[in-house]
């Protein structure tokens, strides 16, 4: 039996994974969600949220430059960005990398988790939360943007996946996409995390495109792999006009040098388009995918 202490986290009915603890930077619960924060000597530091990973700091950039950047880059000129969930800062920073930006809004309901990325995970934000172009609130998300009449550019969605007595359901249902889209400009774009583009568990994805595609006229899914999550992971950019697979490399590069974009280090204008280049299984899913309302939301039930 190997010596010290493991993190286990149940994938699958089937299918567990363990971590070796180096050290523990914080366990405990916050009003919403159970938070456990590590070292671990091969993915960095890392934070679990309700026992499913978020974020590791040997791949969190991945992550959120797949995120954030071609739904920044797909808008001609984005000045005012929403950002739904993104406790860790990160996905503030990465927004905030576009000098055309004048104000970015992220909306979390879950203060104490912000303070403890702070504290602990300082690398992910990287200074966004006392930029001056940033603004915070807690508050719940959807409270927020029906109490608000501002429009945005760009409307991000960095949400945890719904799972049952989770603060996120709500946040993934067309009726929500439809107040979503009355408060972007009329070349905006919204994009969301989409859970996992593996073939066994695709159906949150799935489902969120055939939601999209009713509220939205241009509908990309897109990829990327995320080590950490030891999965390929889903996004699904949609717009009210621009079309992120239309944009040509040149394009791409002036808009990152126009804007003043530095230090990326995963995306660039030539892996653009390959994002959105995805496996037939997936397009065969994404036929088979239910529209989620209010009444029906998705769960996750592993």
């Amino acid at each position: 039996m190997e010596e010290g202490i493991y993190y286990v986290e149940t994938l699958t009915p089937y299918v567990s994974r363990r971590y070796k603890v180096e050290k523990v930077f914080f366990e405990g619960k916050t009003k919403y969600q159970t938070v456990h924060c590590f070292y671990n000597n091969f993915l960095g530091k890392v934070l679990f949220l309700d026992h499913k990973i978020q974020s590791a700091e040997v791949d969190e950039f991945i992550y959120h430059e797949s995120l954030v950047q071609p739904a920044l880059l797909t808008h001609p000129r984005p000045e005012r960005a929403i950002i739904i969930g993104g406790g860790e800062g990160a996905t503030l920073r990465e927004v905030l990398r576009h000098q055309t930006i004048r104000q970015a809004v992220m909306v979390d309901i879950d203060e104490e988790l912000v303070k403890i990325c702070q504290e602990y995970l300082p690398e992910w934000s990287a200074g966004a939360f006392t930029d001056a172009r940033a603004k915070v609130e807690f508050t719940d998300a959807r409270r927020y943007i029906e109490e608000h009449e501002d429009k945005f550019d760009v409307i991000i969605s960095d949400l945890t996946e719904p799972v049952t007595g989770g603060p996120s359901v709500y946040l993934f249902t067309r009726e929500f996409f439809e107040i979503l889209k009355e408060h972007l400009t009329p070349e905006g774009v919204l994009v969301l995390q989409a859970g996992s583009a593996d073939e066994e568990y695709s159906q949150f994805m799935s489902s969120l495109v055939k939601t999209l595609e009713e509220v939205f006229p241009v509908v990309r899914p897109y990829w990327s792999f995320i080590l950490s999550f030891s999965l390929p992971w889903g996004f699904i950019l949609a717009s009210l006009q621009p079309d992120p697979v239309s944009l040509a490399e040149a394009e791409l590069a002036r808009r990152l040098d126009d804007r003043g974009v530095k230090g990326l280090r995963f995306y660039h204008p030539g892996l653009h388009r390959g994002l959105f280049a995805l496996p037939r299984y997936l397009l065969e899913k994404f036929r088979q995918g239910k529209v989620l309302t209010d009444k029906e939301p998705f769960i996750w039930k592993l």
